[in-house]
């Protein structure tokens, strides 16, 4: 069944999102480890994405731990630079799809005002159809209540989205609601399904 609607994951699919690798820049591997082991950044993160403020939430964590504030302070100040470098392959994918007029859809753990402040650096994030994005809708992945809330708000039949995203556990939850998906492990393969699935051709989808 060819689908009807593709649907991107976000992070580590249209962006690299690896902060660690942003800290081992940043101020060396070895005091990104003492950090990372010391404040629960990703903890911090994931409020934000459920729809906390952005710059409140991240600066309220470094005032909890001074010996680290600046550098929980990046979080924010330099986030642009942790959501880097894009994954440019699969920007042209997207934008191959909604030039042959196929929906193409966000599904994204993401703050609703991250994304807002991210607009104006990501040019992409204003391409899609439609967003479904955590910080807004109050509910993250895996939890099933995200995708069906999708399924509810676009009309179209589990069977006919496919969606591609980083992590496994995302992937499943979304294939036992019968969802198509793909487990994205860089842009060439995404690139091959959609071929496979006839939505590009191979000179469309850069192959």
């Amino acid at each position: 069944m060819q689908p009807e609607a593709v649907i991107f994951d976000i992070g580590n699919v249209l962006t690299r999102w690896q902060p660690e690798a942003f800290y081992d820049r940043a101020i060396g591997a070895d005091r990104r480890q003492r950090l990372f082991a010391e404040v629960d950044l990703h903890g911090m993160n994931e409020i934000v994405d459920a729809g906390g403020l952005f710059r409140e939430t991240i600066y309220d964590w470094a005032d909890r731990h001074p010996g680290w504030a600046p550098e929980i302070r990046m979080w924010y100040d330099r986030w642009i630079e942790l959501a880097s470098p894009r994954i440019e392959g699969s920007i042209a994918l997207l934008r191959a799809l909604r030039a042959k007029g196929v929906p193409v859809f966000a599904l994204t753990n993401f703050g609703n005002h991250s994304y807002e402040e991210a607009r104006d650096k990501l040019d992409f994030l204003g391409e899609f159809d439609r967003e479904y994005v955590s910080g807004r809708m109050g509910v993250m992945k895996p939890d099933p209540r995200i995708y069906q809330m999708v399924e509810a708000d676009c009309g179209i039949s589990p069977g006919r989205l496919i969606f591609a995203d980083d992590r496994a556990e995302n992937i499943a939850v979304a294939q036992a609601r019968g969802w198509q998906v793909h487990l994205f492990d860089g842009w060439q393969g995404w690139a091959a399904r959609l071929l496979a699935e006839g939505l590009l051709t191979a000179a469309e989808a850069g192959l």
